[in-house]
């Protein structure tokens, strides 16, 4: 990669991905990254459950009513794990080791897509955070953030278009504009 500049304006969420199997270099690049991402007052309260079995991938795909189901397409699936015990923003610290997965698999020319599991449910209802914990086993201190879908991408993107940035979301100085 040039520059990280370069890194987020062509980094895009991936729903499809090749059949391609990831190498083992790169799935500890992946997690690398995770376990470097900063995180409040150095608490590390996030885990990681790597999942590369198919039928796995399936029962993942089926933890909410929309937006999983690219999961079962995927080669890897990290499931982002945090414990509210050992951090009051684990939510935050989470957030942060899930975007430094997806912009490290960018650098690696690999497609990832964050698919969101906390406050989110199944078509019954359920928490979509109950199945997925059923399923992989996850203790009940832990409190499950995302699931990270990542493969050899299966379709194109286009880089981010700049002239769809949300300018008047930026205030200088202060919230109120003048005039207002």
């Amino acid at each position: 990669m040039e520059s990280f500049s370069e890194l987020i304006k062509i980094r895009r969420s991936m729903r499809k991905f090749t059949a391609e199997e990831l190498s083992q270099d790169e799935v500890v690049a992946l997690l690398r990254a995770a376990l470097m991402a900063p995180s409040s007052k150095g608490s590390h309260a996030w885990e990681f459950v790597v999942v590369d079995d198919k039928d796995v991938l399936q029962g993942l795909s089926q933890c909410k009513d929309r937006g999983a189901e690219l999961i079962a397409g995927a080669p890897l699936a990290v499931v982002v794990l945090a414990d509210p015990a050992v951090s009051d923003v684990w939510i935050e610290d989470a957030s942060v080791a899930t975007t430094m997965m997806l912009l490290q698999a960018e650098d690696l020319g690999l497609g990832a897509c964050w698919v969101q599991i906390r406050e989110r449910s199944m078509e019954d209802g359920k928490p979509a955070e109950e199945m997925v914990r059923k399923l992989l086993g996850i203790p009940g201190h832990l409190r499950v953030l995302s699931i990270v879908a990542v493969g050899h991408k299966g379709m194109d993107r286009k880089p981010f278009n700049e002239d769809r940035l949300l300018w008047e979301k930026v205030h200088i100085g202060s919230y109120n504009r003048e005039g207002e």
